[in-house]
């Protein structure tokens, strides 16, 4: 195969995956890495695709890229629906006392499950929810069964979730049994990651302090690097997810002895 019918193969792969491994094309066309490392390099340069490390993701993708609380609401509803259903009876099983729960659109769908139910725990005390999302808060500020806790600090109209330093402070001051924490991409080197730099520094105290972590993550994410990370795959417990992860991030999912949880 010539260099221009192998290049126009792959940039047609990564329109449409979104991304492609480069030792898996070199598997693919039975070439070296450092030829898969020049096809990339003309392809970037005629403005097809964008390298990344380990490969290379289409040009309209951006690792800073984020979509705003409205239209992330409408992205992926049926694997979102499954996800927050599993992540649902995940929690009722549980009985923990306090719970967090992160900015996002899949959190937010177990939150509507949450309102929908009555959360009182068997001894008869109310479930303490903590969040720092506006939008979460609203939701369970009357449910049955509920103790709301709403962490402060300046909020991000992009998310409206409370952001920064002072959000991080109040959640390092916790030590919740349980949290649901979204992401924005999954990948088995890079772990967990964000577009957002302040979000980051929220979704990391909240990892770093919960007892039990548990992601909410549809498999658009998987293998995705965004910005910031925020956590390594050994920092979690539990990824509840639409689809099986590919091969080497569920080696590292496994590696780092995370339970995977399909939807």
């Amino acid at each position: 195969m010539f260099a221009e019918e192998r290049q126009a193969e792959i940039a047609e792969l990564v329109s449409t995956s979104r991304r492609v491994n480069g030792a898996e094309l070199a598997r693919r066309f039975d070439v070296t890495m450092e030829t898969v490392r020049r096809d990339l390099a003309a392809l970037e340069a005629a403005g097809r695709v964008r390298r990344v490390h380990g490969g290379a993701v289409s040009v309209d993708q951006s690792t800073s890229d984020e979509k705003n609380i409205h239209n992330r609401q409408h992205l992926n509803t049926p694997e979102k629906r499954r996800i927050a259903e599993a992540a649902f009876r995940l929690l009722r099983a549980s009985g923990a006392g306090a719970v967090v729960l992160d900015a996002g659109s899949t959190v937010e769908a177990l939150a509507d499950l949450i309102v929908r139910s009555d959360s009182t725990l068997p001894d008869g005390q109310e479930q303490l929810i903590v969040t720092h999302a506006l939008h979460i808060a609203a939701k369970l500020a009357d449910a049955n069964g509920i103790g709301l806790e709403l962490v402060g600090g300046r909020v991000r109209k992009l998310t409206w979730a409370a952001a920064g330093g002072r959000a991080a402070e109040h959640y390092l001051r916790l030590r919740p049994d349980l949290a649901f924490v979204g992401c924005n991409g999954i990948h088995a080197q890079f772990g967990l990651s964000t577009p957002d730099p302040i979000e980051a520094v929220v979704k990391t105290a909240i990892v770093q302090t919960s007892r039990r972590v548990v992601v909410l993550c549809d498999s658009a994410k998987h293998d995705q690097e965004t910005l910031m990370h925020f956590a390594s795959l050994a920092d979690i417990d539990t990824l509840i997810t639409d689809r099986a992860p590919g091969p080497e991030l569920a080696a590292a999912l496994e590696e780092a002895d995370v339970e995977v949880v399909l939807a």
